[in-house]
């Protein structure tokens, strides 16, 4: 039976004991609330409907539905009570019936010690009845209250006081409902917003790979060429990906006795150990020339270097090895090896066949290079030819030969030596990397892998006149991916 205010409680007519919430309690209690995050929350019609069908069935002029919180009763709907939208929590009504395991019944609020102090009873309300069932969860805990108040004595059945209680269960389940719909939103927030963050995560790992691979790349190829008297060099980097580190490399560098060597590559395959052969080759081929002047044998030692090395594998790659040696009468001496490279390119001008000016261009091709670290018994070999003024020797990695004219039409050979041919400009290193580069733009499907470039002229003696009377510099280098070295 619910609690009557006239019932006789320690033997004291009227007497109520004042219930003290358990520290413990209340704080599991205060959690729950919290769980179903309902406290100041708009107005809702399903709690709006209880509230209004309460002060009907109960013909009373105030109902309400309240959350007790820490320390204020907050109403999340009110029939009758315009304008209130919270009260202390002081003893007697609500705060109290929270207290509870069964509804709470006042006929009489002027006649209980506890209630009789609350301000809605001494304030002008004036409530003198009062009936509360509480809102309970599942596990127990009360959040708040379904009231009716009326500001007259009177008292109510058995029956309405299981009505009652079955009005707040109706309440808790709205609640319940509420809060599975309350997960559903936050989990498609959660789910949103964390496609929303893997999206912008992937853009900024994209760009941070794109960035760490750019400078990766930079570190694989000399920062800029040096300065070689005589000679106009110039090349170009076109990366396929700025994802990838592709395994194409050159270098140009000084020997002893006033000699310099040169080296064109590709290593099979791009990433991180595409990146760790195109180091090793690279200092490899530096350290041999220091020890030989065989182009042959520096090609062996790299070769030796790549099957040692355990983080190799079964990488290997393709090379031209060449020292340069200035002759007195002018232009150089080039000795080049070969392992398994694409032919070279050696440009001289020559009359055309209708007597202007034409182009011919011998493919420098030594027979029998194989493949770098792919066999421990590879044979190397080399040639040896004279670059004079006027003339030009143009390197390159397969991607240039291999970039499509159409759709099943890749470049070739024959393309790049009849582009060649055509050229109408002089032996001049830098124009030259610059009409090959405009030759892959102008390609309708260009280059799906990545081409390294490297030229060397030999200027004629008005042509170096005029380039050291403009002030013009010794050497052109065009950038890696379109940026200037």
């Amino acid at each position: 039976m619910p609690e009557q205010a006239s019932a006789s409680e320690n033997g004291v007519p009227g007497k109520r004991l004042h219930l003290v919430p358990d520290e413990v309690i209340e704080a599991r209690r205060m959690d729950a609330v919290r769980r179903y995050d309902i406290l100041d929350t708009p107005p809702d019609g399903a709690f709006d409907r209880v509230a209004a069908l309460a002060a009907r069935l109960f013909d009373v002029p105030v109902a309400t539905v309240t959350i007790v919180d820490e320390d204020r009763i907050w109403f999340k709907a009110a029939y009758g009570l315009d304008g209130v939208s919270e009260i202390g929590r002081d003893p007697g009504l609500c705060g109290s019936a929270v207290l509870r395991d069964d509804a709470l019944v006042i006929p009489d609020t002027l006649l209980d010690e506890v209630a009789r102090g609350n301000p809605l009873v001494t304030g002008p309300l004036g409530v003198r009845f009062y009936a509360a069932a509480p809102i309970t969860t599942t596990d127990g805990h009360k959040l708040g209250t379904v009231n009716v108040l009326d500001t007259r004595p009177r008292s109510i059945t058995s029956e309405e006081t299981a009505t009652l209680t079955d009005l707040a269960a109706i309440v808790m389940d709205e609640m319940e409902l509420r809060l599975s719909a309350l997960r559903t939103v936050r989990e498609e927030q959660r789910a949103a917003e964390a496609e929303r963050a893997a999206r912008e995560q992937a853009e900024k790992d994209k760009a941070a790979i794109a960035s760490f691979a750019s400078t990766l790349q930079r570190t694989l190829l000399p920062p800029t060429l040096p300065t070689v008297p005589g000679l106009e060099l110039a090349c170009h980097y076109h990366t396929a990906s700025v994802h990838d580190v592709g395994g194409d490399f050159y270098d140009v560098f000084p020997l002893p006795e006033g000699k310099w060597a040169f080296f064109l590559g590709d290593v099979c395959g791009k990433g991180a150990e595409a990146a760790t052969i195109t180091s090793l080759a690279r200092h490899t081929l530096r350290a041999a020339a220091q020890h030989t002047d065989d182009p042959v044998a520096v090609l062996e030692a790299l070769n030796g270097a790549l099957l040692a090395d355990v983080w190799a594998g079964s990488r290997f790659c393709t090379a031209f090895f060449a020292t340069l040696t200035p002759d007195a009468a002018g232009g150089f001496t080039v000795e080049l090896a070969t392992g398994g490279h694409p032919p070279a390119y050696r440009l001289s001008p020559a009359p055309s066949a209708a007597g202007g000016p034409g182009m011919r261009v011998e493919a420098v091709r030594p027979e029998g290079g194989m493949l770098i670290g792919a066999f421990p018994d590879a044979r190397f070999a080399s040639t040896t030819l004279h670059l004079g003024p006027g003339q030009a020797l143009l390197l390159y990695t397969d991607g240039l030969t291999e970039a499509h004219t159409s759709a099943d039409t890749m470049l070739g050979e024959d393309g790049l030596t009849a582009f060649l041919t055509a050229r109408p400009a002089p032996c001049d290193a830098a124009q030259l990397v610059e009409d090959t580069v405009d030759l892959l733009e102008a390609l309708p499907q260009g280059a799906s892998d990545d081409i390294a470039l490297l030229a060397l002229s030999v200027p004629t003696p008005d042509e170096a006149a005029a380039a050291t009377g403009a002030g013009s510099t010794a050497h052109t280098t065009a950038a890696p991916a379109g940026e200037e070295h």
